[in-house]
């Protein structure tokens, strides 16, 4: 006699019927996402690898469903998330070379990345050419939005204007009687942006204190001897430099070794991302920004506590504000992805830019309103504070924290940011 047990027909398809809607979710297609920051390169260890970190954990926690709410539904709206890291490093022409690759070779559903303002400036028309969703992450030029309208291209993460406005705001505070100022930033568009909005909002809050050195070395210089010279014949009391990537580090270390933080206090814009690697090294009293309440600036939030703790326990290193950027991007377009579903269906490219639009949402960095570049920029809160190291516990600090609101620091929608600062900085909502 056969051991086979035969399963009759009508069995066996209500059987297949049964498991027919499983094996649909199971099908459900992956969401697939390029990921863009530096991978090798002097910006990759301060700035590119953490924003890479910052995607993995925050991708690896979508996925498992272990985000908190409201961000805690399987990847993008129950759709596992399928990322492809890509290098910025290179030249503009293969930054857009591999941008066109992620979405005509490797038809990803949105890409998300760009640390250089100069990368974002020349994805932003090939984005709308191709209609590729597109959210950068940390280039900080306020031109993105402001030279021309995009249908596809998101910022979560608050442009310039802020982080200059927001350090001229602390230096003041910091130093009533300021008579003279200088500035070293990176000659290309994020450094001369930086230093505009910085000199424009310093002639409306301290309008007799005047610029000395005007200094705009070549991006990754790596050399700054001579500027440090020029520097150190200015009778200023203050140096504003917006110098990211290995830059700031370079120039940190220059400086200390001859004094020039001992002759005026140095403001350093982005220098959050650098003092946990720097530590000791970094000028105790120095003023640091992140680029928002990023970091150490962050407020003591749960989902801030649950983003410090996957980030601190994977790579043993808290998270800087690329990283905090990359997750606050994530999260943006998490919601902007289901906001935009519908059954049974996949958004296209222009539903989830519709929902997109003017979305509000909490993350680690705090409340983002996309609120400028009708409705495709995001504004948050910023903070400055002072830098030292603390001897007993041999961390770095952040003290004297002072937070302004975004409504402070950023533009009301529609005016320039450079138009706005040349016209006193009016509707600034400070209180």
């Amino acid at each position: 006699m056969s051991k086979h047990v035969r399963i009759p027909f009508a069995l066996a398809a209500l059987a297949a019927m049964a498991a027919a809607p499983a094996q649909a979710q199971q099908a459900a297609p992956a969401v697939k996402l390029g990921i863009v920051s530096f991978l090798t390169g002097p910006a990759a260890s301060p700035f590119g690898i953490p924003g890479r970190n910052g995607a993995e954990i925050v991708i690896e926690a979508f996925n498992a469903g272990k985000a908190p709410a409201p961000f805690n539904k399987v990847g993008f709206g129950g759709s596992k998330i399928e990322a492809k890291y890509v290098d910025e490093a290179g030249t503009m022409a293969n930054v857009v070379t591999e941008f066109r690759n992620l979405v005509q070779r490797d038809q990803v559903d949105a890409v998300v990345g760009y640390i250089s303002s100069g990368s974002c400036l020349a994805v932003a028309p090939v984005a709308e050419e191709l209609k590729a969703l597109t959210v950068f992450y940390d280039c900080g030029t306020p031109r993105i939005f402001e030279e021309k309208a995009r249908n596809y291209v998101f910022r979560v993460s608050p442009h310039a204007t802020m982080d200059s406005v927001g350090a001229a705001r602390y230096l003041l505070a910091k130093k009533k009687n300021l008579t003279s100022y200088s500035g070293i930033n990176q000659n290309y568009a994020w450094g001369q942006d930086s230093w505009r909005d910085f000199t424009g909002a310093m002639k409306v809050l301290a309008p007799k204190a005047t610029a000395d050195k005007v200094l705009f070395p070549k991006l990754f210089a790596g050399e700054y001897g001579a500027e440090i010279s020029t520097l150190l014949t200015s009778k200023s009391q203050a140096v504003h430099t917006s110098f990211w990537d290995g830059d700031l580090e370079s120039f940190t270390y220059q400086e200390s070794a001859r004094g020039l933080d001992k002759r005026m206090t140095i403001i350093m814009t982005t220098g959050e991302a650098g003092m946990w690697r720097m530590r000791d090294k970094l000028p105790d009293g120095t003023i640091i920004g992140a680029r928002g309440a990023n970091g150490p600036l962050a407020r003591d939030t749960e989902i801030n506590k649950w983003f410090q703790k996957i980030y601190t326990d994977r790579y043993n290193t808290p998270p800087t504000y690329p990283a905090y950027q990359m997750a606050q991007s994530l999260l943006g377009l998490k919601i902007a992805y289901e906001k935009a579903m519908k059954p049974g269906s996949k958004p296209t490219a222009d539903e989830i830019a519709a929902a997109f639009k003017g979305i509000e949402f909490t993350g680690p960095a705090g409340h983002v309103k996309m609120a400028l570049g009708d409705g495709h920029q995001g504004i948050t809160e910023t903070a400055y504070g002072t830098y030292r190291f603390n001897k007993q516990t041999k961390q770095p600090e952040i003290v004297d924290i002072i937070r302004y609101p975004a409504e402070c620091v950023n533009p009301p929608p529609g005016i320039d940011a450079d138009k706005w600062i040349e016209g006193g900085m009016k509707g600034a909502k400070c209180n």
